[in-house]
């Protein structure tokens, strides 16, 4: 890994020499090594880092509020947010090779031992997106296609879950961080990407609130007058029919004019043109689910801070 000194960072990542050193003195951001002449020296993740927070500032996020989350744990979020090279998909994808083809025919102990390995040794934010969701997506396009039958579908689907649920039920409950309802409104039947969600919001300090698939609107506007939701982030997992689209759009910038409401999923993005219109955010990816759960932290960490 390479080494490069602070005028160096500067310049590869837009902060001045002075941010730098602040960053690191008072909030820990970076731990630059020392050359025997006393020089910082920054290695190539610690500057990857640097433009990482940078960026989600450009976005919204206070320094406080991502040093708050720890060096560790921002590394590994910018190392999910950032977009994984083929090569080093290539493993992974052989992986998901491997497991698809313990489905046909089902190999239950080798398909649960290759999975359980894999999933054992990186981190579990990042085994959601390299090969939980993926699997789910691979397995749902072969149940589309008629290619493999429901059974094997429903029983890879209760795996992805009971491991995502084992994760979620071993998080602290933050009853201070920001309240976020997740849920898959009415129709919506596929909850896998809403659990991942649920899981990364609960691990970033959020008061979790997930009611699971095809929620009915009323019962949805119900909750939120309960609870008062900071964010109201809904799975839509189904491209609709127009009408149906139109309906729903109603309901949720009617909700949208209490709560704040964000959407996410294949759904979500076949409509995305129309959320144009509209007080309805989109969240189209874990960039722009990090970036928005930041924003809600450092706002509820400000609101503390001057009560």
């Amino acid at each position: 890994m390479n080494t490069h000194r602070i005028h160096r960072v500067a310049k590869l990542t837009g902060l001045s020499k002075d941010v730098i050193r602040v960053w690191e003195r008072r909030y820990g951001l970076v731990k630059p090594s020392r050359s025997s002449n006393r020089y910082r020296e920054y290695n190539d993740e610690e500057v990857a880092l640097l433009r990482f927070v940078k960026s989600q500032m450009e976005q919204g996020a206070t320094i406080g509020a991502l040093a708050a989350e720890g060096h560790n744990p921002l590394i590994a979020r910018m190392r999910i947010a950032t977009p994984v090279s083929a090569e080093e998909q290539k493993p992974h994808e052989r992986l998901l090779d491997d497991l698809m083809r313990s489905l046909d025919p089902l190999d239950k102990a080798g398909f649960e031992r290759r999975l359980n390995g894999a999933v054992a040794v990186i981190p579990f934010e990042e085994a959601i997106q390299r090969i939980l969701l993926p699997l789910q997506r691979r397995i749902g396009a072969l149940w589309h296609q008629a290619r493999s039958n429901t059974a094997v579908e429903h029983y890879v689907t209760k795996i992805v879950q009971q491991k995502l649920f084992s994760v979620m039920n071993q998080l602290p409950v933050n009853e201070f961080g920001p309240r976020i309802l997740i849920a898959c409104p009415e129709g919506e039947t596929h909850e896998i990407g809403a659990q991942a969600v649920a899981y990364i919001a609960a691990t970033k300090g959020c008061h979790v609130y997930y009611l699971g698939p095809n929620l009915p609107s009323a019962d949805l506007v119900t909750f939120c007058k309960t609870i008062t939701p900071d964010l109201v982030l809904l799975s839509l997992t189904e491209v609709k029919p127009e009408a149906t689209v139109l309906q729903q759009l109603k309901e949720l910038e009617l909700l949208a004019t209490r709560w704040s409401v964000a959407v996410g999923g294949q759904g979500a993005r076949a409509i995305e043109d129309r959320l144009r219109h509209t007080k309805i955010e989109l969240l189209d990816d874990l960039t722009a689910l990090h970036s928005r759960l930041a924003i809600l932290i450092s706002t509820r960490m400000l609101a503390a801070r001057s009560s």
